[in-house]
C-alpha cells in the first residue's frame, strides 16, 4: 500500500473544503442521496458508505474522527467516486448490496461483521421478511430462507426502511390460519395472510415487489406495476387498478429522509448487537436457610454448555438467607477478574449474562457490575408455574436485548437450568461433607 500523503491528514473545518490532492468523479460533489466509494492511489477500493447528501457527508472524513480504523484509512484516500440515487432508502439498499458484492476492507476492520443485521425472506407458502444477525444466519439452515439481503451497517435505518416498505407493498409477517385478522389488516397494511384473505399466488406478487426493491430494482417494480395497472383497468377491475395506481405514485414520491436518521458515522451509527451464540454466562445461588451457601457460574458457547469453563463459589461475606446479597457477592468476585491483565478463556467477558432470579437478583448483579465500571447485557429469569410462565427481567432494557431474549428464550432457559442444576449439585456435596464432619465443608 502506498505511503499516505501529509496533505491527506490535515483536518479541515470548512465543510466543502477537501484535500487538494483528492481526485473526484466530478468537480463538485452533488447534494443528492447516494453511495460513495473511497479509493487509494492505486485505485483499490477502501470503503463504501451511504449518505442523504453526498456533498455534506464526504468532507466529514477530514473534519472529525470516525473511529480508529477509519482514521487510519483517511490518509490513504486518493480519490472518491459515487453513485446518486433518488432517495435515502435506495442509498441504504445500494450500500448494503455493494458491500456484499465488493467486500471493501475498511467496512469490516475493527468490527465483527457477524453482528450486522440482514433482511431475510422465509421460504414458505406465505413468505415473510425477518431481520436477523449474521451469526444467527450462520446457525440457521439455508433452506429456511429464499432471499437474504445485507449486511446493513445501521440496524435502525434497516428497521425504518422495512417499515416504510410495509406501507408501500403491504407485506405480512403473519402466520396463516388465524381466527381473527391482525392489527395491520385492520389498518390496511396487511393483505390478510393471517386469515388467508389473499391467495398464495397474489401474495407472491407482493413478495416479488419487496424482493426487487431490496435488490435495488425500483425501476423494474414501477414498470411491472404500471403494466399490471393497465391490465386491471382493461379487465375493468377498477379497484385493483386504483391500488396499483396508488403504489406507483407512492414509489415515485417516497418520503424517506427519516430512514437514514443521521449520516452514517462509521463509529457511532453501528449497532454491535448481542451475540447469543457467543459467550453466555448464567449464575444461580443455592443454600438451605443460609447454610452451606454456594453459587454456580456456567458458560455456554455456540448455544451449548462448555463444562470445562464452569465455576463454583462458596459464599463468604453474607450471613443468613439473603439470595440478593449473595448474588451481588458472586458477580463482584467473578468480574474482579475482568481487568486488562486477565483475558484468559476462563475469565473472558461474556456477551450476555443470565441470572436465575427476579428483579432483586438482577438489580444486585447490576450494582456489582456498576462498582467495577462494567456494562454487560443482562437478563433475569424469574420462575413461573412452568417454563412457559418464566418471566424475563431485564437489566438495562434495550430493543436489541428484548429481541434476543424473546427470540432465544429457550437458550437462556437452558443456561439458567444448567446453572441451577450445577449449584444444587455443589450445595448437596457441601451439605454432605458437613454431615460427615468435614471441617472444610
Amino acid at each position: 500500500m502506498p505511503k499516505p500523503s501529509r496533505q491527506a491528514s490535515v483536518c479541515y473545518h470548512d465543510p466543502m473544503r477537501l484535500p487538494p490532492h483528492l481526485k473526484l468523479k466530478e468537480p463538485e460533489i452533488p447534494e443528492s442521496p447516494g453511495v460513495y466509494y473511497m479509493k487509494d492511489a492505486e485505485g483499490k477500493l477502501l470503503y463504501v458508505g451511504k449518505a442523504v447528501s453526498l456533498a455534506r457527508r464526504v468532507p466529514q472524513y477530514w473534519q472529525r474522527p470516525h473511529g480508529e480504523h477509519i482514521e487510519k484509512m483517511v490518509p490513504f484516500i486518493a480519490s472518491v467516486d459515487w453513485k446518486t440515487v433518488p432517495t435515502a432508502i435506495e442509498a441504504l439498499i445500494l450500500e448494503a448490496n455493494e458491500i456484499r458484492k465488493l467486500k471493501p476492507p475498511y467496512n469490516v476492520i475493527g468490527k465483527d461483521d457477524s453482528s450486522f443485521l440482514h433482511l431475510a425472506i422465509t421460504n414458505e407458502p406465505y413468505p415473510k421478511p425477518i431481520l436477523i444477525r449474521g451469526y444467527e444466519l450462520e446457525a440457521t439452515p439455508k433452506k429456511k430462507f429464499k432471499w437474504v439481503f445485507g449486511p446493513y451497517t445501521s440496524s435502525s435505518s434497516l428497521r425504518a426502511a422495512l417499515e416504510l416498505t410495509r406501507k408501500l407493498f403491504h407485506w405480512s409477517d403473519c402466520d396463516p390460519g388465524q381466527k381473527r385478522p391482525c392489527f395491520y389488516h385492520h389498518i390496511k397494511l396487511c393483505p390478510g395472510v393471517c386469515v388467508e384473505a389473499i391467495s398464495k399466488r397474489d401474495y407472491a406478487k407482493v413478495i416479488r415487489r419487496l424482493v426487487l426493491f431490496f435488490e435495488g430494482k425500483k425501476a423494474q417494480v414501477l414498470k411491472e406495476t404500471e403494466k399490471q395497472m393497465k391490465a386491471a383497468a382493461k379487465a375493468e377491475d377498477f379497484e385493483e387498478a386504483a391500488k396499483l395506481r396508488d403504489l406507483s405514485f407512492a414509489l415515485t414520491h417516497i418520503q424517506d429522509v427519516s430512514v437514514i436518521k443521521r449520516e452514517d458515522d462509521p463509529r457511532e451509527n453501528r449497532d454491535e448487537g448481542i451475540n447469543v451464540f457467543g459467550r453466555v454466562e448464567a449464575y444461580d445461588i443455592s443454600n438451605t436457610l443460609g447454610e452451606q451457601a454456594v453459587a454456580s457460574g456456567v458458560v455456554f458457547l455456540g448455544g451449548l454448555p462448555r463444562k470445562g469453563l464452569y465455576k463454583k463459589f462458596r459464599i463468604k461475606t453474607v450471613q443468613g438467607a439473603n439470595d440478593t446479597a449473595m448474588m451481588k457477592e458472586v458477580i463482584r468476585r467473578r468480574f474482579a477478574h475482568a481487568g486488562p491483565h486477565d483475558r484468559s478463556e476462563a475469565w473472558k467477558l461474556p456477551d450476555l449474562l443470565v441470572i436465575d432470579g427476579g428483579r432483586g437478583q438482577v438489580n444486585a448483579a447490576m450494582e456489582a457490575l456498576a462498582e467495577l465500571n462494567l456494562k454487560i447485557p443482562m437478563v433475569g429469569l424469574a420462575k413461573g408455574f412452568d417454563r412457559k410462565q418464566d418471566v424475563l427481567v431485564y437489566g438495562e432494557k434495550t430493543e436489541e436485548l428484548v429481541r434476543v431474549a424473546t427470540r432465544y428464550k429457550k437458550i437462556l432457559q437452558h443456561a439458567r437450568d444448567e446453572a441451577h442444576r450445577f449449584a444444587i449439585s455443589y450445595h448437596r456435596k457441601r451439605r454432605g461433607r458437613k454431615f460427615l464432619g468435614n471441617k472444610d465443608a
